[in-house]
Parts: structure tokens; sequence; C-alpha cells
């Protein structure tokens, strides 16, 4: 009979020692599967914020690139507006090019056209006016051919921008407005008043 629960007890010994060893392994199965799980999640923690650093360059980058490509539209901007500018300059330059000569020639020409307008009646005074009166006419032909132009004025409508009105008239005759009388020639280079023409207006 000894030897009968002897062996019982062995039996619930061994059976006892397989359970242990089977919780044991049950929990360390448990334990490795933790494990990995959080390695898991480590993992996909990492790969998400790399992928939120990469989106955060990227985005950073774009937001350079969009900078420089504005800056660079600014700058071109500024060299095509400036190349304009340069160019209607050296147009100017060229077009104008003889405006101050001209202005200083000015009070020449009025002092010709007031000796042209003096009689003479012996052959001397003669033969000087016509010598004056030939110099005259080679020298406005030089002036026109450097663009100089005389202003309209006698009976044309005034006009503020190329005519200054020292009086006023009263013709009946005529409608209001009207240039009467041109006091002094005005003239022009071109498109551009280098001096108006003084007259007299109809009231």
């Amino acid at each position: 009979m000894m030897g009968y629960k002897e062996d019982i007890q062995v039996s619930e010994t061994t059976e006892n020692k397989e359970q242990q060893e089977q919780q044991i392994s049950q929990t360390t199965e448990t334990e490795l599967n933790n494990e990995n799980n959080a390695q898991d999640e480590q993992t996909n923690e990492v790969e998400l914020t790399a992928e939120e650093k990469l989106s955060a360059e990227v985005a950073e980058l774009k937001a350079k690139l969009e900078e420089e490509e504005n800056r660079f539209l600014r700058l071109r901007a500024d060299f095509d507006n400036l190349r304009r500018r340069t160019q209607l300059d050296r147009e100017a330059a060229e077009k104008y090019r003889a405006q101050k000569l001209l202005t200083d020639l000015l009070p020449v020409i009025d002092n010709f056209e007031r000796a042209l307008q003096v009689e003479v009646s012996s052959d001397d005074a003669q033969a000087l006016y016509k010598g004056i009166e030939m110099v005259y006419k080679t020298f406005i032909e030089a002036t026109k051919q450097e663009g100089l132009e005389v202003i309209p004025a006698e009976g044309q409508v005034f006009d503020p921008t190329v005519h200054q009105a020292v009086m006023q008239e009263a013709d009946s005759e005529k409608e209001s407005g009207i240039v009467l009388r041109e006091l002094q020639k005005g003239y022009k280079l071109k498109d551009r008043v280098l001096r108006p023409s003084m007259v007299s207006v109809n009231e």
C-alpha cells in the first residue's frame, strides 16, 4: 500500500510540475508577445515621427522655394522696369538732344526777325538787309532740321499748353477765346514746348 501511495504522490508531483511548466511557458510567451507588441508600437511611432519630420522638411523647403521664386520675380520686374526707363531716357536724350542749344538760340531768332522788320531805302542798307535775310533763312532751316517748330497762334483757339495770354481784346467778328494777335512767337522741339506764344485773346 505504501508503494501505491508513493506512486500517486509522484504522479501528482509530476502533474504539478507540468502545470507549473505550462504556466511558466504561457507567462513567458505572453511576456514575449507584449514585448514584441511594444517594440512594434515603438517602431510605428518612430516611423510616424520620421514621416512627420520629412513632411515638415518638405513643407519648409516648399515655402523657401516659393519665397525665392517671388524674390526672383520681383528682381526681374525691377530689372525690366529699370531697362525700360533707361531705354526711354536714352530715347528722350536723343530726341531732345538739341533742346538747350535751341532754347539759347531763340533770342537770336527774335533779334533777326526784329532786324528784318526795319524798313530800308538806300542801296547799301538794302544789300545789308538781303545779307541778313539770307543768314536768317539758313539759320531757320538749320533749326528746323533739329526739330524746331513755330507754334501756330493768330486765329487759333487759345490753348494754355502752348499759348500764354498776356492781354485780352474785344473783336465782335470773332468768337470768344480766339487768339487775335501774336506778341511773341512760341516754339516747340518736336512735341515739347520750349517757349509758349505770348498772345492777345478775344474776350
